[in-house]
């Protein structure tokens, strides 16, 4: 293969990459309607505005890129909560965020409930194993706020360790911070209306059932005790060491967009030089001979 035909085959390569994270994009596009026909078909504004919203996604992506090598070359440590009410979002930023990174130094955390063994714990005992050492990023899909939250509202926690709670959590995140860890809190705010709605599509779309599960439902049920509670904890956990940010999602692409862009913005990072890489020439020898595969292990063709 000549060097045009190699450079061709690259671009054709990083093209195909992008059209797959444009494919991710179609999860949040109503292509049938509640009723079974097919969605209308998008119109110029609608395309336009999609086409914005990708470059402003890459652009953004590209500075993680950077901040990740930062974060690397400093031995910087990060933990980014991200807290809401079920279906406001935040797997979805989070996906995005890691989507180009390395998940050796950007890592998700998503605890499931607590065991029997983890319910006699100290509460916080669990998420420390998941502190990041140096040069890593780790995200909390959910939190240690699930006391705040979830727990307090569905009757998972006792009065004593609800206001336990709210004792211990600043003293935690100043000991997390003094420790060298930065600490950032996201809150990701939709309405009464688009958890409505966004409820409805995960019911007809056979692809996102599976989000849906009984306390997601009971949650709905509960709007209000959610609201209680979250303006609880919002002002009895927002500290200046390690500050609440309410991200407005009501529309998901801006969440997204308007999150890393704010996240980006917190830390000083900078573009780390990197050597320049050259691909190495393969080393052949004469006595080298490539044994075939069976035809019995090799996965049919089908498509």
């Amino acid at each position: 293969m000549n060097m045009d035909a190699m450079l061709e085959r690259v671009h054709q390569d990083l093209l195909d990459s992008y059209d797959e994270e444009m494919e991710m994009e179609l999860e949040d596009r109503n292509l049938v309607g509640l009723d079974g026909q097919p969605a209308a078909p998008d119109t110029a504004a609608q395309k336009e505005a999609r086409r914005q919203y990708f470059r402003e996604l890459f652009r953004l992506q590209a500075e993680l890129v950077k901040l990740q090598d930062w974060v690397v070359a400093t031995g910087h440590k990060v933990v980014i909560l991200f807290e809401g009410r079920d279906a406001a979002g935040k797997g979805g930023v989070i996906k995005r965020i890691t989507q180009r990174l390395n998940p050796r130094v950007c890592r998700v955390a998503a605890l499931p409930a607590p065991n029997d063994r983890e319910r006699t714990q100290w509460y916080f005992q669990r998420y420390v194993s998941h502190l990041p050492a140096a040069g890593e990023m780790v995200l909390f899909d959910r939190s240690w706020y699930n006391r705040a939250g979830v727990e307090k509202v569905m009757g998972f926690c006792s009065d004593d360790q609800y206001e336990e709670f709210f004792r211990t959590v600043p003293e935690f995140e100043r000991m997390l911070v003094r420790s060298g860890i930065q600490l950032v809190k996201y809150w990701f705010s939709i309405s009464d209306e688009e958890q409505h709605l966004r409820f409805l599509g995960r019911i007809h779309d056979p692809l996102k059932q599976w989000k849906l599960s009984p306390m997601d439902l009971e949650s709905r049920r509960r709007w209000e005790e959610y609201t209680k509670a979250k303006e609880v904890m919002l002002e009895r956990t927002h500290i200046p060491e390690a500050p609440w940010w309410v991200v407005q999602a009501v529309d998901k692409k801006k969440a997204r967009l308007n999150c890393i862009h704010h996240l980006l913005e917190q830390m000083p990072y900078q573009e780390v030089a990197h050597p320049a890489i050259h691909l190495p020439e393969r080393e052949r020898h004469d006595d080298y001979i490539r044994h075939a595969v069976p035809n019995e292990i090799v996965v049919p063709e089908v498509y």
